[in-house]
């Protein structure tokens, strides 16, 4: 019997259907990795394999006894620990059971180099079953030997690496493209055969009215032969046409859903002065533990600077402690933009109101704009349609998240912009867009990431390594800014 199987398994979240009909099943020993763009419910069919949620349709059968250890996308714990700190946790948490099947949703998000290393590892000699959410192709490729695609409220089934994966779809993609352009040449060919047999036919009528006016009879055979022809011509052609229309709905199943490109905007705020964050013999810390110390940090107007170091080191409690968080306290002379000024997406998306609809999300944000430029401004940031923008901020993914907080930032340009692992939840196609109005955006950035090519491609002026160095017990050495 299989480990878990689907019947006409279908998910629905008020007016968006994520995928329906779905019938699959789960075996022992699978290793599959579940793929698709954001929104298209990977988070979910992982928590309806957990048993969590409740399919909107069709049933889910469970092999009796089954021990299933479960981490989720976005993880609650304790605030003073790191995002790679509570990953590290989850994990750890979730193999306590022995689990004869581990579903893991983005595991490697907030993972240092390190870390992503070790759980590559780990996972290659998990003995069970494992189901894998992820956008680290490395990882996918590594552990995963099976594809579950979600797109178009279908689930597809690939046996075979990721990388095989779109290998195969870009070979069908092209037969298909080809075969569809021979079959647009035939249709061209029958209509021009067409064209001309009606042009024979109208000459034939012609001779034949002529041959009348002239006391000659017109054959019968003539007309005959010539309405044969035009039903054979017409056949072809409607034959043709549907064999057209029937690769080109092949080859739309193979295309990426069409998305329209988002107008990103963050236009540039007031300036008011040169130098934004002035940091010296600063020291933070939580209740009577320092966390970092000897900080001497500086950053001006419109330079790029990211905060460097292993899961742990402080990077995310410095962030806070710039943005005047009261749980951390701060020592030193500092210098800092009023929190108005500060725009800040965390790892964990805490800024948005869980409980409230993407629309009344940025309602919250610029009351004084009419509804009509609520939704031109959330159709930039691809919210376009009208059950998107109701849908609960709690109910979206990640990479919905995401998008939702540049949304609510670019509403309110802020002098200083900071972003906590943003690109962790983030398809191909939206970090790309993000990518692009982030190598725009005029002010101040301030970004803490894991991923290397990321903090490359929007030209980083400088680093903050946060690595504590420690020489004596409770001492840290001073920490170093890079060029």
């Amino acid at each position: 019997m299989a480990m878990i199987e689907l019947c006409g398994v279908g998910l629905t979240f008020g007016q968006k259907t994520c995928f329906s009909g779905v019938d699959a099943r789960l075996e022992w020993g699978q290793r599959i990795a579940i793929v698709g763009d954001n929104g298209n419910g990977k988070s979910s069919l992982l928590r309806l394999l957990q048993g969590s949620l409740e399919a909107s349709e069709g049933e889910i059968l469970f092999n009796a006894g089954l021990r299933i250890g479960y981490v989720a996308q976005v993880l609650d714990g304790d605030s003073l620990l790191s995002g790679g700190q509570r990953v590290n946790e989850a994990i750890s948490h979730a193999l306590a059971n022995d689990p004869d099947l581990l579903l893991l949703d983005e595991p490697t998000n907030h993972l240092d180099v390190d870390n992503r290393r070790s759980l590559s590892r780990m996972l290659q000699h998990f003995y069970g079953t494992l189901v894998l959410v992820t956008h680290d192709l490395s990882l996918m490729n590594q552990t995963c030997d099976t594809l579950w695609h979600i797109g178009q409220g279908r689930l597809q089934v690939f046996n075979g690496s990721y990388t095989d994966y779109m290998a195969e779809q870009a070979q069908q993609r092209q037969s298909i493209e080809k075969q569809v352009g021979a079959m647009k040449r035939a249709r061209e060919d029958a209509h021009q055969a067409l064209m001309q047999e009606q042009e024979r036919a109208a000459s034939a009528r012609k001779r034949g009215v002529k041959a009348i006016q002239n006391s000659k009879w017109a054959t019968i055979k003539s007309p005959t032969k010539l309405g044969r022809g035009n039903t054979t011509a017409g056949r072809k052609q409607a034959q043709i046409l549907e064999q057209q229309r029937d690769l080109s709905a092949q080859l739309s199943e193979l295309r990426p859903v069409q998305v329209i490109v988002p107008r990103f905007h963050l236009p540039a705020a007031s300036q008011t002065r040169r130098t934004l964050v002035q940091i010296n013999e600063g020291c933070i810390g939580y209740g009577d533990e320092a966390l970092l110390q000897n900080i001497d940090l500086r950053l001006a107007q419109g330079e790029r600077l990211a905060l460097t170091g292993p899961n742990g080191s402080g990077k995310s409690s410095l962030a806070r402690a710039i943005m005047g968080d009261a749980q951390v306290w701060r020592e030193g002379e500092w210098l800092t933009p009023t929190v108005e000024q500060i725009g800040y997406v965390d790892q964990h998306y805490s800024t948005l109101p869980a409980d409230s609809t993407v629309l009344e999300a940025l309602a919250q944000i610029v009351p004084q704009w009419s509804i009509e430029q609520q939704r031109s401004h959330l159709a930039d940031f691809l919210f376009r349609q009208g059950n998107n923008i109701q849908t609960r901020v709690g109910e979206l993914s990640g990479g919905e998240k995401a998008r939702l907080s540049l949304a609510c930032i670019a509403a309110r340009p802020p002098q200083l912009l900071i972003l906590d692992e943003l690109t962790n939840n983030l398809d191909i196609r939206m970090r790309q867009h993000v990518l692009e109005i982030l190598m725009d955006y005029p002010n101040a950035l301030l970004v803490i990431s894991h991923d290397e090519l990321f903090l490359e491609q929007i030209g980083l002026d400088r680093t903050y390594d946060c690595r504590p160095v420690t020489s004596a017990r409770g001492r840290m050495a001073p920490h170093r800014m890079q060029q």
